[in-house]
């Protein structure tokens, strides 16, 4: 069984950064893509990046406009993500997913494995 743990989230204000990291508990053996999703109150769980396990291919939501950016270090197998230039649309729990797949992944029914969520909250 695969654990995944997020880490880092926070509160900050407009145009500030956070960096996200996520611990999986397991190697490349188990997952081969992981990827973060976010949920606002009241809407439905979105995609927001994935990366393969050597980083290779990443791919990110369209909405994000370069402001984020995902990596992995295969060595302590975590994945990252760097957010940069937080909006108060940005506010969600941030959630990590994995998989072992032959693609990367952008709908979270395609992922199988889920951390517990980090809370980002970016206030005005």
């Amino acid at each position: 069984q695969v654990q995944l743990i997020e880490s880092g989230g926070g509160s900050v204000q407009a145009g500030d950064s956070l960096k996200l990291s996520c611990a999986a508990s397991e190697r490349t053996f188990i997952i081969n893509i992981m990827g973060w999703f976010r949920q606002a109150p009241g809407k439905e769980r979105e995609f927001v990046a994935a990366v393969s396990w050597a980083g290779y291919i990443t791919e990110y939501a369209d909405f994000l406009k370069g402001r984020f950016t995902i990596s992995r270090d295969g060595a302590e197998n975590t994945m990252y993500l760097q957010m940069n230039s937080l909006q108060p649309e940005d506010t969600a729990t941030y959630y990590c997913a994995a998989v072992q797949s032959n693609r990367v992944g952008r709908t979270a029914d395609e992922y199988t494995y889920w951390g517990q969520g980090t809370q980002v909250t970016v206030s005005s």
